[in-house]
């Protein structure tokens, strides 16, 4: 019953309370956040220079599956929005993903991590398509005994986690995976700077797509610094989206708790660069942006919005995006011994 009444009531601010960017800026920075420009602290995970270059080197290295031939930036590609610009991403052995890749731009500041939120932190997360046979299909004895065959990653750990005896462990090449994921932040977007008091930093139509953003409830469920990312809630709220578009056979939430409450809940998907990261919904068919607004109002609002109004909220939607962290491609350790690799 909230979620229902919250787009009415909201409705009200329209040619109100919002009829000024003054207005329009204090309602958003109580609904929004800036994102930083410096990275948050992972909790506990300290930080420091050398574990953040380790998780750099790991996260471009293919010797980390069991092909040797993909890399955690195989399906979260840092020059591409994060991911991989594909409907499902191809794994170990030719096979396609269940699920579209979600963007690890501003991952850290997500609930959770995956659509079903399997992962509570990105240290959780970085260990299960490493792991995941229709992924990277590799098992932590692999990779420790990988990492391990080379002089240049051992030094790196050693620096990376000073206070261990046993530095090349398989929970460390999650760690240091998490505090470089952690980096891959997008400050600068024409939204923050708007937030932060910038009255040029949105044009007339982005302003007025936040206007009606904020006005049809949209906020209900995308809010906060990822505008979205925070919640847990049904994909079908109101009306039933298209087969193609929410699989039937996909329950969600579901699937990890076992609850019948989940059933087709999923994280809310953050909007954040949401311009660079089609294609969209967790089946990934979408491909245009004003499509999702369609069906996100349809199925979440059971409303039906005028090209107007979609064309003015993708435009807002194209204020978030934000400026790219730059990562130069690291130099990776060589081995000097062989290692077993599995056969396929």
């Amino acid at each position: 019953m909230r979620l229902i009444l919250v787009p009415v009531l909201l409705m009200l601010f329209i040619g109100t309370a919002l009829s000024n960017a003054d207005d329009l800026r204090s309602e958003a920075n109580r609904i929004f956040n800036v994102i930083p420009h410096t990275p948050p602290a992972v909790r506990g995970n300290p930080v420091n220079p050398a574990k953040v270059e380790l998780g750099k080197m790991l996260f471009f290295d293919t010797r980390l599956s069991a092909s040797r031939r993909l890399s955690c930036n195989s399906c979260h590609n840092v020059g591409a929005g994060g991911a991989d610009n594909v409907s499902k991403s191809v794994g170990h052995g030719g096979q396609e993903g269940r699920r579209n890749a979600p963007t690890v731009f501003n991952s850290v500041f997500n609930i959770a991590l995956f659509w079903d939120g399997r992962a509570s932190t990105l240290r959780d997360q970085a260990k299960i398509p490493i792991q995941a046979a229709i992924e990277m299909n590799n098992t932590p004895e692999d990779v420790v005994a990988t990492v391990s065959s080379m002089p240049g990653y051992v030094d790196m750990f050693t620096k990376a986690f000073p206070d261990e005896e046993n530095p090349v462990t398989f929970d460390n090449v999650a760690k240091a995976l998490e505090v470089f994921q952690a980096t891959l932040i997008t400050p600068d977007s024409a939204f923050d700077r708007f937030l932060q008091g910038d009255d040029d930093a949105m044009d007339p139509k982005q302003l007025r797509g936040l206007r009606k953003f904020i006005g049809h409830g949209c906020i209900a469920c995308h809010r906060g610094i990822n505008v979205g990312g925070r919640a847990f809630l049904p994909f079908g709220f109101l009306s039933t989206p298209e087969a193609n578009v929410r699989p039937v056979d996909d329950h969600g939430r579901m699937e990890v708790t076992g609850r019948l409450l989940d059933d087709y809940v999923f994280r809310v998907a953050p909007l954040r660069n949401v311009a660079r990261t089609a294609p969209y919904f967790h089946s990934g068919v979408v491909w245009d942006l004003h499509e999702v607004v369609r069906i996100m109002a349809k199925s979440q609002l059971n409303a039906t919005l005028s090209d107007e109004d979609v064309d003015d909220i993708v435009a807002f939607l194209g204020s978030l995006t934000g400026r790219q962290p730059l990562v130069t491609y690291p130099t990776l350790p060589t081995r000097t011994v062989e290692t077993p690799r599995p056969r396929n």
